[in-house]
């Protein structure tokens, strides 16, 4: 068909809901929105956080020619801001920053209890946080994030879904060009590439298997691989109840 309008797109749609091969997307549950809503709140939250704190490094380098690490800055008072920044609209807005910075901590601790409250009981988290690199905030992010895990056939779909797989089309033998590589839940693409990390510092036996492939390829490839592997291990884990078992889920 050469010429489409809204005409001729209602009656294809049409069609395929009339032959049962209309896709349909999933509709979260209404009774859960406002939890995972909160919790990705506190994310933007903690991202704020991030650049005020950003900012004071970058005030303190620029006039004073030292790198200030993070805990340092979490440990500045206004008394010590004094001593290393005489100037008092330099001070003031390095304070200024501390200030939202303590706010949003605050703000951010209270979303955690809150949501950690609410997502405790549910056996979805509990099974989570035992898979290595998961914590009590990835556990509730992929929890709540997730949603049903019938919603998905298999394992790939969801690790589609967690944007861990690649989009590449291929015609004899060539790449010919990719698909939307970001089509999928972003939340969770976070989330496991986070536990991915975590998971290779803390585990040995996954810290070994990122190696074997790293020196095949390269970092960024080798920790996609194993945010890959822990994505279809936490659907197994969410689909059947099972617990996570690191020489099956990497071999």
């Amino acid at each position: 068909m050469k010429y489409t309008n809204d005409d001729s797109d209602a009656r294809w749609l049409a069609q395929l809901l009339n032959l049962g091969i209309l896709p349909v997307g999933y509709i979260y549950p209404k009774e859960q929105r406002a939890i995972r809503d909160l919790l990705r709140k506190r994310g933007q939250l903690v991202r704020q956080r991030t650049a005020n704190l950003l900012s004071v490094q970058n005030i303190i380098t620029r006039n004073r020619s030292q790198s200030y690490s993070a805990n340092d800055v979490k440990k500045l008072t206004p008394e010590l801001v004094e001593q290393l920044l005489p100037d008092q609209n330099i001070s003031l807005a390095v304070e200024s920053n501390l200030m939202v910075m303590k706010t949003l901590s605050e703000a951010i601790t209270q979303i955690e209890k809150m949501v950690k409250t609410q997502v405790r009981p549910y056996p979805e988290y509990q099974c989570l946080i035992n898979v290595s690199g998961i914590g009590t905030i990835l556990g509730m992010t992929i929890t709540l994030e997730t949603g049903n895990i019938k919603r998905f056939g298999k394992a790939g779909e969801y690790a589609s879904y967690c944007r861990c797989v690649g989009s590449k089309r291929i015609s004899n033998g060539k790449t010919k060009g990719q698909g939307n590589t970001k089509n999928g839940n972003k939340y969770l693409a976070w989330a496991y590439m986070e536990a991915a990390n975590f998971a290779v510092r803390y585990n040995p036996h996954i810290k070994r298997y990122y190696q074997r492939k790293r020196a095949k390829t390269n970092g960024r490839i080798a920790i996609k691989t194993v945010a890959h592997k822990l994505a279809r291990a936490c659907f197994y884990i969410l689909r059947d109840g099972t617990e996570f078992d690191v020489q099956k889920a990497f071999t």
